[in-house]
Parts: structure tokens; sequence; C-alpha cells
């Protein structure tokens, strides 16, 4: 399919070009023909016949159309050959720019120049990255400044949830924008980045400030964050000690405590799974013995599985009790 567009084009394009070369030939022909009727007729004898007329094309274009057609069609077909340069090249977005800067640097001559800039409302973004994302530049007039295209490209960005573009003539620009807030740590195959509470990406990596937020894992897990917290936060007693919560299959959850106990939590009735641990660990300190998980996936029972140590340590009990009561009954 490709093969056949890039075959399209080269075709329409040599046809193009040589439309272009037979209108070149003809005015070229044309303005010699009128050039060569403004000078003075050389003295001839009175026994010579007098020159022939044109005739053929030159005639007909000479007589249909307009004074100083060659010298119009000539300039046409230059601008054609420069417009079909700049396309080939690629060069569109480089000419755009070039005019955009021209017309920009007479608006700043005649005193339209952006002298004074007022942000309101930034908290990560700093004013040069606002201005960047923007659009804005030393070489931007207050005159050209499109502020529907500004507002456009700053709501464009992750972090900017809202903003209004001011122009105040001469040369002062106001912005006001609403940031979106850090929420949570999302991690996906292996990688992290920093989410707003609706589950979109506000920086594809993770600087040292946002360390402190909650870290989610899993696919989908960013999007189901913010409910999740929302619910995990209801129950301190587990939140506190709760150091990253992965969607497990985009159903259910599990969460890491910080000494390393993970809990496999339902698909459903999750609050009062999180009320239950609450209360295990305030009356018998679950989560401070010697076990590696909980399973509460099955709603009639709670799993516990022991360390390697733990469940050891058990096993050598059991075998002192058995060995104990053959003693006995011996």
């Amino acid at each position: 399919m490709h093969g056949g567009g890039r075959l399209a084009w080269s075709s329409r394009l040599s046809g193009f070009q040589s439309d272009l070369k037979a209108v070149a030939i003809a005015a070229v022909a044309l303005l010699r023909h009128k050039l060569s009727r403004r000078r003075p007729p050389p003295p001839r004898p009175s026994h010579l016949a007098r020159p022939e007329q044109p005739s053929g094309v030159i005639a007909l274009l000479e007589k249909y159309t307009p004074r100083r057609i060659g010298v119009v069609a000539t300039a046409v077909i230059l601008l054609g050959s420069a417009g079909l340069g700049i396309v080939k090249g690629g060069h569109i977005d480089e000419f755009v720019q070039a005019m955009d800067d021209a017309r920009n640097a007479v608006a700043n001559i005649a005193g339209f120049r952006i002298e004074q800039v007022a942000i309101s409302g930034r908290k990560q973004l700093t004013q040069d990255e606002i201005l960047a994302i923007g659009g804005v530049n030393g070489r931007s007039s207050l005159l050209f400044l499109d502020a529907a295209a500004v507002r456009d490209k700053l709501k464009g960005n992750p972090w900017i949830a809202e903003a209004t573009v001011l122009k105040f003539y001469p040369g002062e620009l106001q912005i006001d924008i609403v940031e979106r807030t850090a929420f949570a740590r999302w991690q996906l195959d292996g990688r992290a980045a920093v989410i707003a509470d609706d589950g979109a990406v506000l920086e594809p990596y993770v600087a040292r400030r946002f360390m402190s937020l909650p870290l989610v894992v899993g696919s989908g897990a960013g999007n189901r964050a913010k409910d999740f917290l929302a619910l995990l936060a209801r129950y301190p007693q587990v939140q506190a000690q709760t150091r990253a919560a992965a969607l497990i299959g985009e159903r259910r959850w599990n969460i890491w405590l910080t000494n390393g106990l993970v809990i496999r939590l339902p698909e459903h009735d999750v609050g009062n799974s999180l009320a239950m641990l609450t209360k295990l660990d305030q009356d018998d300190k679950l989560f401070s013995r010697d076990i590696t998980a909980i399973d509460m996936r099955l709603p009639d029972r709670l799993t516990v599985r022991l360390s390697d140590n733990a469940a050891k340590a058990r096993e050598e009990l059991f075998k002192d009790k058995k060995s104990k009561k053959k003693a006995g009954d011996a």
C-alpha cells in the first residue's frame, strides 16, 4: 500500500513538473517576443519584404493574454519552484518558524515585546517550564501570541489540569494554572512513575521528593489506587505498616507490610477483612509474629504461613510432645 502511494505521488509530481516546464517555455518565449518588439526596427531597404508576423502559440498568447503576463508567469514559476523545494526537502516547519520569527521581530520593534510575565498556581513546575510548555520564548511578541493555542498546549501537559492565559497590551502576559497533585507511585513491569489520583501519569520516573508517596503495583493499579487507598486509610492499624499494595489479575489486592509480611485480601468484602486484621493485631499482635503470609481469600477461614524457622521450631515441638507421650504410655 505504501509503495503504491509513493508511486502515485511520484507520478503526480512528475506531471506537475512537466506542466511547469511547458508554461515556463511559453512564458519565456512570449517575454522574448515582447522585448524584441520594443526595440526600434533597423532600417531596411524598401525592396525587402516586411518581417513575418508572429504565428502559432506566440500569436495566440500575445492576442489573448494581458500585458506583462510573461513577467507574472515567471515570478509565479519561481515562487512555485521555491515552494516545491521547501515541500520536497522537508523544510515546511523551518519555513513556518522563520516566517513566525520575522513577524514577531517586526512586532517587537513596534513596541509589543513581552516585557512582563505573571504566573500563578504553580507548585511542581517552574516558570521556565511553563513558558516552554506554552511555546512562549524570548522571540515571542504579545501582538501575535495566540492565547488559546498557549492554553491548549498548557492543558496538554499532564501536570496542568486547567489554565487561563490573558494578554495585557502592550507587553504583559498573565498565566493562571491549576496543577494536579501527585497522589501515588505506580510500578509496572519494573518501572515506576508518579500518578495523579485519576491514574494519569505525571512523571515517567520517581524523583526523590516523591518517595514518600504510597506505592501501588500491577496492571490497572493506577486507575484503582484512589478507591483502595481511601478504604485502607479507614484502618490506620494496617495502613501504618503497609509498604506497598499490588493489584492481582486486576481483580483483588495483596498488601506488603514493612516487615515483609504478605496479606492476600479477598476480591469482595475487603473492608471486613481489614477490620479483622486490625482486631487480630490489636489483640494477638498478629503482624509481629514469625509468619510470612496471611491468606484471607476464602470467606470462612484465615490461613497463616509460618516462616521457615517458625515451622521448624513448631515441628520440633510436636516431635518432643509425641516422644514424651510415648514415654508416658510406656
